[in-house]
């Protein structure tokens, strides 16, 4: 069977669109929206109340390698808030937060004042709902979220509900970024490890 050609779309996701198979909230699906000929996954959820640059993809190892924290893969963000951004905010973002109801806290991030309610964050985990539960956890609510960039890939001036196909250098330089990356989790990388070990005794 002949193998599919690779595929690799940025995609702009407007708010109001899900990122799930689910339909549990009648929404429009990210899938359906593009309606791409061939079949494709997204790589990394948005929120339905989110908007910005979402990756899809027919290569599964892709999927895995790009949302393996372990990898630490870039994915930038811009973000409106309810309160002035101050310094004691960016510092308490960007050294990481703990979240109570997911028992985690956030690793270190970059964090950058972009106007007065605004910031533009560099994250390389993907907790759920992160960003939100970081902000409300320093006692703001965020107002809108746009993710902008994932890796070398930018959203650009795409237009929302609309995709593009990422190739040439681009898609070059974005493969070599992944070229030492994983697409294995942690419990499977240390039962490699453990094989390893048990194979040169």
């Amino acid at each position: 069977m002949k193998k599919p050609r690779p595929v690799l779309l940025a995609v702009n996701k407007p708010k109001g669109v899900v990122c799930t198979a689910s339909d549990k909230d009648k929404a429009p699906n990210i899938v359906d929206m593009i309606q791409y000929p061939v079949r494709v996954y997204y790589v990394g959820r948005l929120d339905k109340d989110s908007e910005g640059l979402v990756l899809m993809t027919n290569q599964g190892d892709l999927v895995n390698k790009i949302m393996r924290s372990g990898n630490a893969h870039e994915k930038e963000y811009q973000v409106v808030v309810d309160r002035p951004v101050t310094a004691e905010f960016l510092a308490r973002m960007e050294k990481g937060v703990r979240l109570k109801e997911l028992d985690r806290t956030t690793l270190p991030c970059k964090v950058r004042k972009t106007g007065d309610k605004r910031f533009s964050i560099v994250l390389t985990q993907g907790l759920n709902r992160q960003i939100r539960r970081m902000c409300e956890a320093c006692g703001c609510h965020v107002r809108s979220l746009k993710r902008v960039r994932v890796m070398n890939i930018c959203l650009g001036d795409l237009k929302s509900g609309e995709y593009r196909q990422v190739e040439g250098a681009e898609y070059r330089e974005f493969m070599k970024l992944l070229e030492h990356s994983t697409s294995l989790s942690f419990r499977q990388q240390n039962a490699a490890r453990g094989r390893d070990q048990s194979d040169g005794e």
